[in-house]
């Protein structure tokens, strides 16, 4: 089975940093996209970040560009969130997942598109 761990989630003050990172099993196939998605408490899950298996390409939602990076190391199977300039908007359980897309450069957005999740990690951000 394909297991992700996520950790590095914290309580920080608006402004401030935290670097999320995620891992998985040592089994997992490399050719997977890996993605970032958050959920706060009343609302649906949504799609933060995500980097294609080749790492060539990213993608970001609009409320986190230039704030918000996301890397990978392929060969360990790893990826990392690095969230600077955080808002209290921010705040959410944040979840690392696995993505079996066949086009070594595409990343996608949807939830449903992604297979293998993490259990997820909280991040709050106060005012």
């Amino acid at each position: 089975q394909v297991q992700v761990v996520e950790s590095g989630g914290g309580l920080v003050q608006a402004g401030g940093s935290l670097r999320l990172s995620c891992t998985a099993s040592e089994r997992t196939l490399i050719r997977y996209a890996m993605g970032w998605f958050r959920q706060a408490p009343g609302k649906e899950r949504e799609f933060v970040a995500g980097i294609s298996w080749s790492g060539s390409n990213t993608n970001y939602r609009d409320s986190v560009k230039g704030r918000f990076t996301i890397s990978r190391d392929t060969a360990k199977k790893m990826a990392f969130l690095q969230m600077t300039s955080l808002k209290p908007e921010d705040t959410a359980v944040y979840y690392c997942a696995l993505d079996p897309v066949w086009s070594p450069a595409e990343v996608r957005t949807t939830d449903d598109d992604y297979e293998y999740w993490g259990q997820g990690t909280q991040v709050t951000v106060s005012s």
